[in-house]
């Protein structure tokens, strides 16, 4: 199993924009062969900072999903609103 962590800043009062598009992303991800699970956190100290955290059965179905035509429609729809590009990092135990 492996971990994917995806960092991404959102501009100034987008909150509501980009929660609602997360949804549409969190149902799409559900269909994706190998995802297991995942969980959309805040920063603490940083509302406009969010972290998503999905566990995937193995890196080849991470990297399906990551170049997938259903994630690029599905972040599509945050990327006017994102400050900076996204940061991911992928763990393995």
């Amino acid at each position: 199993m492996i971990k994917v962590i995806i960092e991404r800043k959102i501009a100034q009062d987008m909150e509501s924009t980009y929660d609602a598009a997360i949804k549409d992303t969190l149902r799409a991800i559900l269909e994706a062969p190998g995802y297991i699970s995942g969980a959309n956190f805040k920063d603490a100290n940083d509302e406009n900072h969010r972290v998503i955290i999905t566990n995937w059965s193995n890196l080849i179905s991470w990297q399906k999903w990551q170049g997938s035509e259903e994630r690029r429609k599905v972040i599509a729809a945050i990327q006017p609103i994102l400050t900076t590009s996204e940061k991911i990092t992928v763990l393995t135990a």
